[in-house]
């Protein structure tokens, strides 16, 4: 039992992809309609291709900002995103359909994973960490620094469970985000994509069975449902690179509730949003004919 909610904890974190969610009425408020100034950034415009699920050109904005931005961690942890979801859609892994239930997450078959993916990857991870600590050694209260921290060791987790199937590393590694996310909330609280670290670990835990709360306090991990939920919406409400991954996440836990409604507008908010991207519209589709 343990097991099974640990790999979904990743799962959870993973499918990167964001509305924001209110138990009752639902706001949804689009990440980068209004918010991004009219000239975005090579980062801004990098992830909007990658929830659009177009990593390859994805990939050029977040190489062209490396180029100019050598010492900034984010680059390199762009990067890592942007290889570890275009390796997950090369496995089939962001098909929501295998993860509304826990017992089908655990079925599925095993993974070939492209080594040359993998060995970039930790390239860029080991990369992005060094450059981290580097300027976390001269100023520890580095925003930047301190985020591009929480993505590494979020992206660790992510690969650790999605594609090797190594569940308790991977709940190492969240645990790692979360700290992190916590020491970046201290310094800047209007680091709205903090709470999505924060909101997935408390979510997952509070929506355990009482002997897995139980054994997962022992180790020092505390759960809220609706805790969880209230911090990814100030994620969806508020973020910036990570806004449309906290709605998709929203959207996956009014699945597994058994909201549709719900689940269905953040859905149709995303795919009007990232047309491009045809798993909004495919789960949309997938909830309509399950009615």
């Amino acid at each position: 039992m343990p097991e099974m909610r640990l790999s979904f904890t990743s799962y959870f974190r993973c499918l990167i992809l964001a509305a924001a969610v209110q138990s009752a009425p639902l706001l949804v408020r689009p990440a980068f309609a209004a918010d991004l100034p009219s000239a975005p950034t090579p980062l801004e415009r990098g992830f909007h291709l990658l929830y659009d699920l177009d990593f390859a050109h994805a990939q050029q904005e977040f190489t062209g900002w490396q180029q100019q931005h050598g010492e900034d961690p984010l680059g390199p942890a762009s990067e890592g995103a942007a290889l570890l979801f275009s390796e997950l859609n090369r496995l089939g892994v962001l098909e929501a359909q295998f993860y509304t239930k826990d017992s089908t997450f655990n079925s599925r078959a095993k993974l070939s994973p492209d080594p040359a993916v993998r060995s970039r990857f930790n390239a860029v991870l080991a990369q992005t960490e060094t450059t981290a600590h580097n300027r976390l050694a001269k100023d520890p209260k580095d925003p930047d620094a301190l985020f591009a921290m929480t993505m590494a060791s979020g992206l660790r987790a992510d690969y650790a469970a999605l594609v090797e199937k190594r569940n308790m590393a991977s709940l190492h590694y969240t645990r790692d985000a979360e700290t992190w996310a916590h020491q970046l909330l201290a310094v800047d609280p209007h680091c709205y994509d903090a709470y999505l670290a924060i909101g997935i670990s408390k979510y997952i835990i509070g929506s355990s069975s009482a002997p897995v709360r139980w054994l997962l306090r022992l180790g020092g991990y505390e759960g809220s449902k609706q805790g969880g939920i209230a911090d990814l919406r100030l994620t969806a409400e508020h973020g910036h690179y990570l806004a449309p991954f906290a709605r998709i996440l929203l959207a996956i836990a009014y699945v597994r509730e058994n909201d549709k409604p719900n689940a269905r507008q953040i859905l149709t908010s995303l795919q009007q949003e990232f047309p491009a991207n045809p798993l909004f519209l495919r789960e949309i589709s997938r909830l309509d004919s399950t009615r």
